[in-house]
Parts: C-alpha cells; sequence; structure tokens
C-alpha cells in the first residue's frame, strides 16, 4: 500500500515545480499589492470553484485587506414543455458581458486596485470576460490557472482565449493536464488533483511577500487574529476597526 507515500511524494516534486515555475511572479504579484494597499486599494480574490474562494478570506495569518467577490445571476422559470423544447438556459456572450458589467458596477472594485482571478482550466466565458472588463477600469489582473492544462483547452469565451491570455500576470499553479496525479491500476480516471494545493501554496507565499514588503516600507499590513485564542473576538475586532481606519 504505497498511494499514500505516492501522493506526498507527488506533492513535495509538485510544490518544488511550483516554485521553480511561479516564484518570479508571485514576486512581481506581491510588489504590486503591496503598492496597491499602500496607495489605498484593495485586492479582491474571485475564483470559480475549490478552496481559494474561501482560503485566503477571513483567515486568522491572513489579511484584513482580501475581499471576497463572487457573483451570480439566479433565474427561477421552470416548466417540464420549454424545458423539453431546449427554451431557455441559454448564456450568449452578451449575457456574459452584462452580468460581468453589472456586476462590477456593484461592486466596490475601483481603479487601482489588484484583482485575483482564479481559474485551473481559464478556458469559461465569465473569469475571461471578468478580467477584460476589470483591465479596461484600471484593475490590475492576476490569473491563477494551470498552463499545462489551460493551454491545450478551447476557450468558451467569444474572444477565443484563455484566461492567461488576457490578465496582466499570470501565476501557474503547476496543475498537471486533467490536474489529477495519481493512477492505478483497475481505476479508469485519474485522481487526486493538484490545483488546489498548488494554488493556496502560491496565494500564501504570495501574502507573505506582501507582508515582507509592506513591513520593510514601515506599513506592516493588517493581520487577522485567531478568535479562537484567549480574548480572540476582542482582538480580532480591534484588528477590523484597524484595517478601517488604515486602509491596509
Amino acid at each position: 500500500m504505497r498511494l499514500i507515500h505516492d501522493y506526498f511524494e507527488r506533492i513535495r516534486a509538485q510544490l518544488s515545480e511550483l516554485e521553480r515555475r511561479s516564484r518570479e511572479a508571485i514576486e512581481q504579484a506581491a510588489e504590486r499589492c503591496a503598492q496597491c494597499l499602500m496607495a489605498g486599494g484593495v485586492i479582491h480574490v474571485y475564483d470559480t470553484g475549490h478552496l481559494v474562494s474561501r482560503e485566503l478570506i477571513n483567515r486568522a495569518g491572513g489579511l484584513a485587506a482580501f475581499a471576497p467577490f463572487s457573483f451570480d445571476l439566479q433565474v427561477t422559470n421552470t416548466n417540464a414543455y420549454r424545458e423539453a423544447q431546449g427554451v431557455g438556459a441559454q448564456t450568449t456572450p452578451e449575457t456574459v458581458r452584462c452580468i460581468v458589467r453589472a456586476a462590477l458596477d456593484r461592486s466596490r472594485i475601483t481603479a487601482g486596485d489588484v484583482l485575483i482571478i482564479g481559474s485551473v482550466s481559464g478556458k469559461t466565458p465569465f473569469p475571461v470576460e471578468l478580467a477584460i472588463q476589470a483591465r479596461e477600469r484600471g484593475v490590475f489582473t492576476i490569473g491563477l490557472t494551470a498552463l499545462d492544462y489551460s493551454s491545450q483547452l478551447q476557450s468558451e469565451h467569444e474572444s477565443g482565449k484563455r484566461l492567461f491570455e488576457v490578465v496582466d500576470l499570470v501565476i501557474d499553479n503547476a496543475a498537471p493536464y486533467g490536474d489529477a496525479m495519481l493512477t492505478i491500476e483497475g481505476v479508469e480516471t485519474a485522481f487526486c488533483p493538484a490545483s488546489g494545493i498548488g494554488a493556496a501554496a502560491a496565494l500564501w507565499a504570495l501574502v507573505a511577500g506582501i507582508v515582507e514588503r509592506m513591513t520593510a516600507a514601515g506599513k506592516p499590513p493588517t493581520i487577522l487574529a485567531s478568535v479562537n485564542k484567549p480574548d480572540g473576538m476582542e482582538r480580532y475586532r480591534q484588528t477590523i476597526e484597524q484595517y478601517k481606519q488604515r486602509g491596509y
């Protein structure tokens, strides 16, 4: 029984490959994010799923400056006859453009901010459109994706472009094509994906770089305290108030 051992071996190799491929991009992202925060900006995090959308937000030891960003359009209009005819539930390029535009209009994202967009495949319409429109508004966009995977997929966006082709800066989470890392005889499908842990490691490395740069500049960022320590809730409230006043 070696698969557990093999998994940890693959994860160690995966993290080494992540550092080799993406350390320079993470350094660049850390510098841009640090400058953004010290100038009164905000770092927003949008993710199409998995753990990144929750990993960085409101975490002990994380930055108060990270803001979650998500949007959706819920339409309830069920009808068995129309469903059988295939009427409705269509998402046209114009629909995508309008939803993203409305989401940005309703958001607190402004020019000079940083927007981190996570999509492993990088091919679906909404993250690509979000990057395009955010850049048009003067927002610096960072794409967190899997280049080996995404580069072999066809875009579903009307432009024919994938996320890594439309953002200002790309962080490659180093996940392989198909994402999964392990196989075993008797099981048809590969299993244990690499992208989630790779993405989380990349973004916590980004946080380390931000803290280092801002501290060196005499403006250490607000870091959230654990609510589970003694006086944890009070310390947490204090850190939030500090962030409200300082903006970083």
